[in-house]
């Protein structure tokens, strides 16, 4: 059976949008599995940061335009996916995440998530489908799933607390790790979080991607 994954991403760079090495990383081995992929993006406007010097730049570009180039033009906006249409969900990481998917960024333990973004995810949720949450997607299991998800950050102690704090039950993670909360069928890893590297990244992305493609492999 061939696993149809849906990838969400949101926007493309690490500082505004989705965090680029994570994402192409999770398509790679994707493909190299043999999926079909999907990828999906919110159509929403955002606030621009400069890559260089880290400050805004005071522009708006939109998620699904930015998203596009990471995916080479092979995206559709979020409104139009289905979780009928997929056996799993994978969300990598970059700050897109807290600001695009959601408004983790400013408001912590008290964000909202992205209306269409949270009905995807709690779809998958309810359907007992995989899902993997990359980098600080983590943060947003608790709004999700509802409280004692199990999840992982990594190690950033502000970030697990807000986690604990929305009722998540954080495991500190190692980079190269993943960790997972079978009876929710959710797999997370820090990369970017915790990682030095691109290759650290890759370990626990890869271990991610794998076990999400196993457990579609083995229905609940």
């Amino acid at each position: 059976m061939t696993a149809r994954i849906a990838v969400i991403l949101s926007g493309c760079g690490f500082q505004d949008g989705a965090e680029i090495h994570e994402s192409v990383l999770t398509l790679l081995r994707l493909d190299q599995l043999g999926c079909e992929v999907q990828c999906f993006a919110p159509d929403i406007e955002f606030d621009v940061t400069d890559h260089l010097t880290g400050k805004p730049t005071g522009e708006r570009r939109r998620a699904l335009v930015e998203a596009a180039r990471i995916a080479r033009g092979a995206i559709k906006p979020l409104a139009e996916a289905q979780v009928q249409a997929f056996d799993a969900l994978i969300v990598p990481g970059g700050f897109g995440s807290a600001c695009n998917l959601s408004n983790f960024a400013t408001q912590g333990s008290q964000c909202t998530l992205d209306t269409g973004f949270l009905a995807l995810a709690e779809a998958f949720a309810e359907d007992r489908k995989p899902v993997g949450l990359i980098c600080i997607s983590p943060a947003l299991a608790a709004k999700i799933y509802g409280p004692t998800v199990i999840c992982s950050i990594g190690k950033d102690r502000d970030t697990a607390a807000a986690i604990e704090k929305m009722g998540g039950t954080h495991v500190p993670c190692e980079v190269d790790a993943i960790v997972e909360d079978p009876h929710r069928r959710l797999v997370c890893t820090p990369a970017y979080m915790s990682a030095r590297s691109i290759a650290e990244v890759a370990v626990g992305i890869n271990k991610l991607v794998e076990r999400v493609v196993e457990m579609v492999a083995a229905p609940s």
